[in-house]
């Protein structure tokens, strides 16, 4: 993460220097004490990703040290902390609680993204490597709540393609085969017993849903679909016979229902939405019950089927306003939970929740040296493209500044199979804060939008897909907010690509572009002192 943004920071100080070089300083009436340092809005969070330990008494937590960020513990209530690892090359990858004394977590080496599993108690003793394999990666599948010594984690030890299942012992690294990958799986699932009983499959033109009754018989086949259709399954009913998943087969957006694997029917529709795809579901292992939905619309919504689920959200939003408010962590017993808000204009903070007294107490800011009230506001947007398909995006305004005749850079999202979110962007808040308009949009092709909006980008890259793009230009110029003599184009990835095709298709529109790592045989178009290219350069 951290090279990632060392190259986003380097992109957008060429991009800046470029544009300055292009327009002109873009905050004529800014002094200097406006501009926020580059650094502060990448740095390492102050304090990030809490968890509460499985009897509620401690937290663990990432935090700086040596530079990187690191697995930290301290008592839930008034505790000193205490740091458990030792990394100086390469953040922490990720860690999680296995018992109340002992915590696993990830690490490569040199940023192979080959990662490890080790394991060290709280009081930072015992640490040892648990997976000491050259050239593997280990992920986590499931916390054995029915063992203090045991995880499920997924390893390509025994074939680099594919990933199979091992119980582990996180005392010993002992590991036994729990079920092997063909070759074709993507995804496991394991029931309320720990039992890996469902996977997903992909071929790159077929996906499938797998089931099994038991550990001990084989994988049979209970749905298989095109690409463009699919049965996810997120969670088994708690009497361990059916699944919950969320499926847009026979329909434009996905929606979750209950499945049964025998028959490989659909039971019951739980929930859908008439604009998005519903994907997530919360669940109480305390009270075996899903307690609600959580989807993107043009910010994070939830649906409840539990009131007492529903009014803890009422009781966290009421006391936070302003911010969209998850659950993260919860101990074992769900009295104690850890709380994160995010917003467009902060990285939010973490906070410690006890169920029963109706306490909450703040934690840590994520990036306490930002004012938020500097920061700019992301409004969500939406605009018509040319051939009538409405397109949803962010218009991050800079702070303070009149909304005419603003210098923009246009900011295309990666994948394409991906979506921009409301929420707090490192990348958009540095250039607002140096006077910028930042224009990003769902173009079509977009993930999250259902089938047909997806469908619609299929072989249009370069095309329909960047018309969307051009079109958005064409709505902030003709709304007064953009000037445009000062229109900038930047992205990565897929949004690379399509800095280069505006470039490239649309030269006349755009005054300077820097592509980050996008897909292209080509180096990246800089277009410095205005001269735009002319169709055929670059």
């Amino acid at each position: 993460m951290r090279h990632k943004f060392k190259a986003i920071r380097f992109s957008l100080s060429v991009l800046l220097a470029v544009a300055v070089f292009t327009f002109g300083h873009p905050l004529p009436h800014a002094g200097a004490s406006d501009t926020i340092p580059l650094e502060d809005f990448f740095k390492n969070p102050e304090k990030a990703a809490f968890q509460v330990s499985p009897n509620g008494e401690y937290l663990a937590f990432l935090q700086p040290w040596s530079n990187r960020m690191n697995v930290h513990v301290q008592k839930a209530v008034a505790g000193e902390v205490s740091r458990i690892t030792d990394a100086t090359a390469r953040d922490i990858g990720g860690f999680f609680w296995v018992n109340d004394k002992r915590i696993t977590y990830l690490q490569d080496s040199g940023g192979d993204e080959n990662f490890r599993l080790y394991a060290v108690n709280i009081d930072g003793t015992n640490r040892k490597e648990l997976t000491p394999f050259e050239k593997t990666k280990v992920g986590l599948i499931d916390v054995l709540k029915d063992s203090d010594q045991e995880i499920l984690i997924s390893l390509n030890k025994r074939d680099a393609r594919v990933f199979d299942v091992y119980r582990i012992n996180v005392e010993t690294g002992e590991m036994k085969l729990v079920a092997e990958n063909p070759g074709n799986i993507t995804g496991w699932l394991t029931d309320h017993e720990s039992k890996v009983r469902a996977a997903v499959t992909e071929d790159g033109v077929h996906t499938a849903l797998l089931y099994r009754e038991t550990e001990d018989e084989p994988f049979r086949m209970v749905a298989e679909t095109d690409f463009r259709e699919s049965i996810l399954p997120l969670l088994f009913t708690y009497d361990n016979r059916q699944l919950y998943v969320s499926s847009n087969v026979g329909r434009d957006k996905r929606a979750v229902y209950r499945f049964d694997p025998v028959t490989g029917k659909e039971v019951e529709l739980l929930f859908e939405h008439p604009k998005v795809d519903v994907t997530n579901l919360l669940s109480s292992d305390v009270k075996q019950a899903v307690t609600g939905v959580s989807y993107y619309t043009d910010r994070l919504r939830y649906h409840f089927f539990d009131p007492e689920r529903k009014e803890l959200q009422t009781v966290l939003e009421r006391q936070l306003p302003g911010y969209e408010v998850q659950v993260v962590s919860a101990s074992r017993d769900e009295n104690r939970m850890v709380v994160r808000t995010r917003s467009d204009r902060s990285q939010g903070a973490y906070y410690l929740y006890d169920l029963k007294l109706g306490k909450l107490q703040q934690l840590a800011e994520v990036g306490p040296w930002l004012d938020e009230s500097e920061m700019a506001r992301m409004q969500p947007i939406t605009y018509p493209a040319r051939d009538g398909l409405t397109i949803h995006g962010y218009l991050t305004l800079p702070h303070g500044v009149k909304p005419e005749m603003l210098p923009v850079v246009v900011n295309p999202h990666g994948g394409p199979w991906a979506r921009d979110h409301w929420g707090y962007k490192p990348e958009v808040q540095f250039l607002a804060n140096r006077g910028y308009a930042v224009l990003q949009m769902n173009f079509r092709g977009s993930t999250g939008y259902g089938r047909e909006f997806w469908e619609a980008g299929f072989k249009q890259w370069g095309r329909a897909m960047q018309d969307d793009i051009t079109d958005g230009v064409h709505w902030l110029i003709a709304e007064g907010i953009a000037d445009p003599d000062r229109i900038a184009i930047y992205g990565g990835s897929y949004g690379g690509y399509a800095t280069l095709a505006g470039l490239a298709f649309t030269p006349e529109l755009y005054a300077a572009g820097v592509d980050y790592v996008g897909v292209s045989k080509s180096p990246p178009v800089y277009c410095p002192g205005g001269q735009r290219p002319t169709g055929k350069e670059g």
